[in-house]
Formats: C-alpha cells, structure tokens, sequence
C-alpha cells in the first residue's frame, strides 16, 4: 500500500499541488467488484481545499488515473453501517448515495478518521457520522505518514490538539553538560539501564527540589493573583465600553444602509425615468402621423398632380408609422393600440378611395377612347394609349403603396383593369382588323361608319372568290393553263396561244399587285400591333410594379397560352422551360387576358390571305419571322414574343400546305393525247413560285424553310416531267423530256439558288441526253436504207470478217452499195431533211424556242454519219472509186437552205 500511496503521490497529486494524507481500495457494493482507490487531500496552496478523489487503474497500462473527484463540502453524511461490529461496508453521501466495500477494515477506519479529522480542521461544518465507533472519533490516532519524494515538505495531519515534534540542535552548553554527565557515569555505556536509574534519580530530585521553590514563593503567587484579578477588573470595565460603542456604531451602520438603499432606490428611478422618456420619445417620433398627411388621406384630391404628390407622401408616412419595429411590451400600450388601429382605418379608408378613383379612370378611358374608333380605324393604325399611360404613371407609387399594404384591393384592381382595357382592346383589334381584310379584299362601302362594319366571314370569302376569281388561287390558275395547253393544233391552237398569252399577262399583273397590296397590309399590321403591345407590357411592368425578368434570347417559347372565360391558364411544351419569378408570370397572364384577340384575329387574317392566293403564305412568313426576330432579341418569353411565335407556327403550316398543293397539282396534270405537249404548267409554275420567293426570301430569317421547299418541289418537277414524258403520245418522250428540263435548267441558272446546283447540274445532264437521243433517233429516217445497209456491213465486221473482204459477200457487195446509194441523191435528201425540219417543228413548242439548236444538232449528227459512212466505204471497199452523191458542203448547203426557208 505504501509503494502505491508514493506512486499515486507522485504521479497524480504532486502535478496538481495536493498532499495525500490518506487512502482505501474499495469497490463497489453489489457489482462485479473492480478495485480503485479513494484517496483523502488537501491542496499546499491557501486557501486550503480538502477533496475526496476517486482513482482508477487504466485499461491499457499500469498507470492510474483521475476519475472523479469531490469537494469535502459536499459531503453530507458517513455511514460506516456498524458501529459495534466489524464491517468493510461504508456509505457516503454527497449528491447522491456511493456505496463502498473496503479491502481491510482498518484502512476503512483509517480513512473514516482522516475525514473526521480534516472536517473538524478545515472545514467544521455538520457531517454526519453515523454508525462510527465513538472511541474511533475519540482517540484521533494519527494519519499514517508515508514518506515522500525529496525535496517536498510533508507534513502529518492531525487535530488541533497534535503537534508535531521538530527535530531541536543542541547548543554548546547542553554538548558540555551531557559530556560532564557522560564522565562521570562511565558505565553508562556498558549499563544504560545503570544509567537510566540514576538520571531518574536525580530528576526526581529537581522536581522536589521545584516544589519546594514554588511553595516557597506563594507569597508573591497571592500578589500576582491579585493583580491578576484586578487586571480582570478593568478587562471587563473594557469590555463594557467596547459594547457601547460598538451599539453606538451598529446605529450609525443602520443609518448609512438606509442612506445608501435610498440613494440607490433615487438612482434607480431616476434610470427608469430616463428609459421611459427614451421609449416614450421612440414612439412619439415613429408613430406619430403629421395632421397635413391625415388630411391628405382623407381628403387628398386625387386628380390634380398636387393632390396625388401629397398623397403619396403621406401613405409612404403612415406605412412607415406602421412598419415600425416595437419593442416587447409596446403592443400593450392602451396609447400605442389605439394609435395602430387609427393608422388601420386611415389605411383601409384610403385604400377604399384610392381603388374607386382608380376603378372611375379605368372607365373612363374606355369610353374616351371609343370615341376615337373609327377615325384610327379607317386610317389602319391603332389608337395611341401613351396619354392614358402617362395620366396612370402618376398613381404608380401609390399603386405600390397598395400592393404593399392591401394586397387585396391591389388585386381587385388588377382584375378590373384587365376587364375594362380588354373589352377596350377588343373593339380596337377587331375593328382594326376588319379594316385589314376589307383593305385586302378590295372592298369598301361608302356611306357607312366603320362601327357598322363587322361582317361574316363567309361574305369576306365571297367577295374574295368573286374578285380574285380563278386566276387569284394556285389551283384556278393552273387549272387554266391546263385547259388553254391542250386545245388542238392549227388556227384553235393559235388562237389559244395568243389568249393564253394575253390571259397570263393579265393574271400575272393582277397577282404582283394584290400580293404587293397584301404585303404591305399585313407588314402594317404587325407594325402597329408591336409597339401597342409593348407599350402596354412596359406600363403594366411600372404601373403595377411588376419587376420584368428578361431571359436570355434563344430559349425556347411555350406552346400556347389559354384565355378561358375569365381564367387564366399557361401550357408549357414537354421540353419544360425555367421557371419564372411570379411576378413576371403575372405580367404574361394580364397581357393574355387583356389581347385575348389578338392570335385569334391574326389567325383569321392569316387565312384570309391564303385563301386569297396562296402563295401570300411566302410574304406572311418572311414578314411574321422577321417580327418574331425582333421580338425575341428584345424578351423570348414576353406576350408579343409568344403570340407572334405561336402564329408563326401556323403560318409556316400554311407554307408547307402550299408546298403540299403544288406537288399534288404537279401530280394530278393531265395531258391532251391530241396536241403536243410544250413546256408543262407545273414547269412554269415552279419559274412563277422561285422567281417569287427568291424576290420575298431575299435577306430572309427563314431561309432555310424556302431551301426545303424547293427541294421538295423540284424532285416534284423532275418526278412529274418524266411522268407526263412517259404518258405522252402526241410529242416523243424526248422531246418533252429535252424542253421542259432545258427550261428548269434555265430558270435555275437565272435565279442562281445556291440549294439547288446538284438538280441544275442535273437538269442540263437530262436536258443535253434527251436531245441527243431524238437527234439520234430522227436522222435514222432520213437515210434508212443506207443507214441499215451500213449497219449489216459492222456487222459482218463485228462477226469475224475482215473489212476489205465484206464486198465478196453477197449482201453487201460492190453492186449492192451502189444500189443503195444511188437511192439518195441529193435531192432526195434535201427533199428527206426538209420532211425531217417540219416533223421536228410539230414536235417542238414556240415558247422554248430550241428549233434552231434541235436542227444545229442534227447538222453535227448528219455530217459525223456521212463521215462513219465515208470511212466504211475507204475501208471496206478500197480502190472502189465509189462515193455518196452529196458532198459535206452540200450537207451543209441543205441544211442551211432548209432553216432559211421556213
């Protein structure tokens, strides 16, 4: 135990400045016993503290540990369980209940003691011992001292009445008197019992020799009593006065208390005082509304610029008064309730008048503005609302003062300025538009005001179909150029040839002009629609203090947006766009609702001029795709950006309908079987449509639909072409094959369209195969015979036999080739070209005029076959002497006569 107690002494106690005066191994009662040590110290520093710590073996090593420790002021009670039998068990009580079992009882005891001991010197307050042996409290042994490292002071603990021995150095006198003593007692070395003897001997001589010295001064013990007694005397008359002085200090004490607590009490109040003041002067100061700006809530006139200035400064004072930050406790204030509920009804009185002089304006701009209807409506402009806006402008601060603090009258106002400016825009847009369509179609009434002027749309059609008649539409015109393309040939033929012409020049005039016409209506209608709506859009934004969050452009609109009755209701696309703030949502949705009829008359407008003529559809989409352009570089997801985007979708759908139609008409042509074909309808029409489009699509957004387009419809061209090619009986496939693809080739070198160089290519490829082949096939007339006898001599040539050896054949000997060339003189064949020349110019139409290259071409043929002819002759008929009766110049002589004459 010793080895343990200087080990923890060492390690634990010294590095904290304490001394361990005592210690136990215990464990717990009741529990799987596991040892540790409650050890009893005191620390060296004052003022002194007396501690009962708990220390632990350590789970990984053999070294102790500080677990817990407790002040000896908490401790309230030892229970050492039997006071008369021997038990290790103990209790102690400090917040709670340990119970412990010592290893030794007489540790236990030691322990007990030590904490006795050190309560009645340090600490003196009520513990209680109970069931501890009171010869065990009595006795007080002694703290067993263990010794300790060098160099550190020790001390035993023990009561007040233990006083521990210091070791005493003999001074020099005492060193002589024990040597004397020493001398003369010899034997005490060899006999210390001898020794002893006689120093008791002698001391009890001293002590008598004492006594009798004492009795012998009684007489000066009685004086000193004496005096003693009269010293008490004078303490006590001492003491007396001490005690008076000492009530007579407690009185002045009591005095100065109650002079201090009444000053503190006076300090005090006086700070209260200073933060009432404080608190009253915040409220004061933030919570009181000036007379002027009541007055002007109440009574403020809300027309004049003055008036509403006034107003506005004094709602933004009461919003302040009432968004003023109190502190806890204000709210019951009797004063500081009624102030609010004043500042309450003054805002709910001036909401309610400021939301009825806003609801009056609302009306009365709808009536002021109908009163200007038809003047704008007859010009085809719009009526200006920037007056209105600017006069609005001025409630705009106000209007914010109401979002903020009465968001449902701010509310109620909306609704009510998208009800009164719809029904307002409603008229204005559809007479606007009506204007558009009569301007379209050409008709006008006189006599009659604009307001009377709504119609059905089947009397539009009507007048449309009557006006324009078959030449205004794609399918009457082509159906015209059908029926004057097949009437029969001589005088008729011509006869229709030169109505056909005068028919086209006229058709032709009327439709620039009514395309042109539409052009620029439908650009006015855009021009006129945009700023309106964007005027609108940007007062909306200021006048309701809806902040716009621009997107960035390029991101993709949504499909549509719904006006319902009187619900709002937005559809996204299954891409899904970001979300917008709410605000710049609620924006859209009053711009829906208030041009609800603005798509729906576009749409109607946009059918209108397709059923005028088709091929408005080019100028629709050019014009709406630029305006859809502008619009998006300005905001992708604003109203105006979304409704020109969804009528964009529709335009474009009228585009490809008209592509679809030309196609069909392409395929549905049906050709005379009596008269030659000529360059057919759909040929001209796509020269008609290219010409158009490259005019309309110069500079266009949309260039690549009208590449698609042409694509679509020249593989519709050159699939039809061949069609009919193949169907015609009257004029050789060739023929047709070789002009139409020679004029496609030609259209598509005039416009120069990029898209299309691999079908011109191609075109002039069919165009110069097909004219070979009818040369090729119209000269083998011509010189039949010579032609078949020749191609029996490459035949011999080709089946083995030698060239100088075809004249032994029979067939084809010398007589016989002088036979067949004697059948062509050259009359005969002038005689046989000219026939050729005249078929030919049956076969081929005035309008490509490809008579002369048609005949240039059969020249280069005829004279490359005299040549194959001649050449056959030197080599199989060699030293023959014989010739063809014509020459190459007679060719050229006949060829050149024949063109001439006719």
């Amino acid at each position: 135990m010793t080895a343990i107690k200087h080990a923890l002494q060492r390690d634990i106690f010294t590095p904290n400045d304490e001394r361990l005066l005592s210690i136990v191994n215990v464990c717990k009662a009741g529990k799987k016993k596991r040892n540790c040590f409650l050890c009893a110290t005191v620390t060296t520093e004052r003022p002194v503290q007396v501690n009962v710590v708990k220390v632990k073996k350590s789970d990984k090593g053999d070294f102790y540990k500080r677990q817990t420790a407790w002040v000896l002021r908490d401790l309230a009670v030892v229970d050492a369980k039997d006071a008369i039998k021997e038990n290790p068990e103990f209790d102690l009580h400090f917040e709670k209940v340990y119970k412990w079992v010592a290893s030794s009882i007489a540790e236990k005891n030691t322990f007990i003691s030590c904490i006795w001991k050190l309560n009645q010197r340090y600490i003196r307050k009520k513990i209680d011992f109970i069931n501890v042996s009171s010869q065990l409290l009595e006795e007080l042994p002694k703290v067993a001292e263990e010794s300790v490292p060098s160099g550190e002071n020790q001390n035993v603990a023990g009561g007040d009445e233990e006083v521990v021995d210091e070791y005493q150095e003999l001074n020099a006198r005492e060193e002589q008197d024990i040597e004397i003593m020493m001398e003369g007692c010899e034997y005490a070395i060899s006999n210390a019992e001898a020794f002893a003897d006689k120093l008791s001997r002698e001391l009890q001589v001293l002590d008598g020799a004492n006594i009798h010295s004492i009795m012998a001064s009684e007489k000066q013990v009685n004086i000193l009593m004496k005096l003693l007694d009269e010293a008490l005397k004078e303490v006590d008359q001492i003491e007396v006065k001490l005690s008076s002085y000492e009530e007579m200090l407690q009185s002045v004490k009591e005095q100065m208390d109650q002079i201090s607590e009444s000053n503190h009490l006076i300090h005090l109040s006086n700070t209260n005082n200073l933060k009432l003041l404080s608190e009253i002067e915040f409220l004061v100061n933030h919570m009181d509304l000036a007379k002027g700006h009541i007055k002007a809530l109440q009574e403020g006139d809300l027309s004049s610029s003055r008036g509403i200035e006034a107003c506005t400064n004094a709602a933004d004072a009461l919003l302040q008064c009432m968004s003023v930050t109190l502190q806890p406790g204000h709210e019951m204030l009797h004063a500081v309730k009624q102030q609010q509920q004043r500042f309450s009804d003054l805002r709910e009185q001036f909401a309610r008048r400021l939301a009825s002089h806003l609801n009056n304006v609302f009306v009365q701009q709808g009536h002021d503005q109908s009163s200007t209807l038809a003047q704008h409506s007859i010009e085809l402009t719009l009526p200006n609302h920037h007056p209105f806006h600017r006069d609005l402008l001025r409630y705009a601060k106000l209007m914010e003062w109401l979002k903020n603090t009465d968001y449902g009258k701010y509310e109620g106002l909306t609704t009510n300025y998208m009800d009164y400016l719809s029904r307002l825009y409603d008229r204005e847009i559809k007479d606007f538009f009506e204007v558009a369509k009569i301007k379209m179609t050409g008709a006008t009434k006189e006599g009659k005001k604009f307001a009377t002027l709504p119609r059905k749309e089947s009397a539009v059609k009507q007048e449309t179909e009557s006006l324009h008649g078959s030449s205004g539409k794609l399918t009457g015109s082509t159906s015209s150029l059908n029926k004057l393309s097949v009437q029969s040939s001589g005088n008729r033929r011509s006869q229709s040839s030169s109505l056909l012409d005068m028919g086209n020049m006229s058709a032709s005039d009327l439709d620039v002009a009514d395309r042109t016409k539409f052009d620029k209506i439908f650009e006015q209608v855009l021009s006129e629609l945009e700023p309106l709506c964007l005027a609108e859009q940007d007062f909306i934004s200021k006048f309701f203090k809806l902040q716009q969050h621009l997107s960035i452009p390029g991101t993709p609109m949504s499909d549509a947006e719904e006006v319902d009755g009187g619900t709002l209701s937005r559809a996204h696309n299954t891409g899904g766009l970001q979300s917008m703030s709410s605000e710049n949502h609620m924006i859209r949705q009053m711009m829906i609702k208030i041009f609800r009829c603005v798509e729906p008359e576009l749409n109607h407008l946009i059918a209108l001029g397709d059923k005028i003529d088709s091929f408005n559809s080019l100028y629709m989409l050019v014009k709406m795709s630029h305006h859809v352009w502008t619009a998006q570089n300005v905001d992708p997801t604003s109203f105006l950006s979304t409704t020109l985007g969804n009528v964009l979708v529709t335009v474009k759908r009228n585009f490809d309908k008209c592509i679809s139609n030309q196609i069909k008409q392409m395929e549905d042509v049906k050709i005379s079987k009596k008269s030659k074909v000529g360059i057919l309808p759909f040929v001209a029409e796509f020269e008609e449509f290219a010409a158009l489009a490259e005019s309309i699509f110069r500079n266009a957004e949309r260039r690549g639909d009208l590449d698609k387009a042409y694509l679509k419809l020249i593989r519709g061209v050159f699939t039809n072409v061949e069609k009919v090619a193949n169907e015609s009986q009257k004029t050789p496939r060739d023929v047709v094959m070789m002009e139409n693809f020679h004029h496609i080739f030609a259209t598509l070198s005039r416009l120069k369209i990029s898209c299309l160089e691999a079908e011109k290519k191609e075109a002039k490829q069919k165009y110069t195969d097909h004219l070979q082949s009818y040369v090729i096939y119209s000269l083998g007339q011509p010189l039949e015979k010579l032609n078949h006898f020749f191609e029996g001599v490459e035949a011999r040539v080709a089946q083995g036999v030698r060239e100088e050896e075809v004249s032994y054949q029979l067939a084809f000997n010398k007589q016989e080739l002088r036979k067949v060339i004697k059948e062509y003189p050259g009359k005969e064949v002038k005689k046989g070209l000219d026939n050729l020349y005249k078929k030919v110019d049956k076969h081929l139409c005035e309008e490509e005029n490809l008579l002369q290259v048609v005949w240039h071409s059969m020249q280069d043929e005829f004279i490359r076959q005299y040549k194959h002819f001649e050449g056959l002759i030197a080599r199989c008929y060699p030293g023959s002497g014989i010739t063809m009766e014509f020459t190459i110049q007679d060719i050229l002589d006949y060829f050149s006569s024949i063109a001439q004459s006719h």
